[in-house]
């Protein structure tokens, strides 16, 4: 029997390509953004590690903005990342 291929991603912030199921799909349509708990909503998608540093070394960077191809403002970038603090993961 062969073994199911698991799908990578890599985070955006740490740069690391993780399996698919342990990074949060951030995607962005039309104008917004939102936190993809499906990983099935239509748009662009970005992936993060559930961390703090990884948002914040993608927000410095301003990888989340530039990967979904939009203009992001400071008050999106806060209201996801409130959200992501409910999904974050303690080491």
């Amino acid at each position: 029997m062969k073994a199911k291929k698991i799908p990578m991603r890599r985070c955006v912030g740490c740069m690391e390509s993780k399996p698919k199921n342990q990074l949060i799909r951030i995607a962005g349509y039309g104008g917004e953004v939102s936190i993809d708990v499906t990983g099935k909503a239509k748009g662009r998608g970005v992936y993060l590690c559930p961390n703090t540093q990884c948002f914040e070394k993608a927000q410095k960077r301003k990888a989340i903005g530039r990967n979904l191809e939009m203009e992001l403002h400071s008050e999106q970038l806060e209201k996801l990342f409130e959200e992501l603090k409910k999904y974050e993961k303690k080491d």
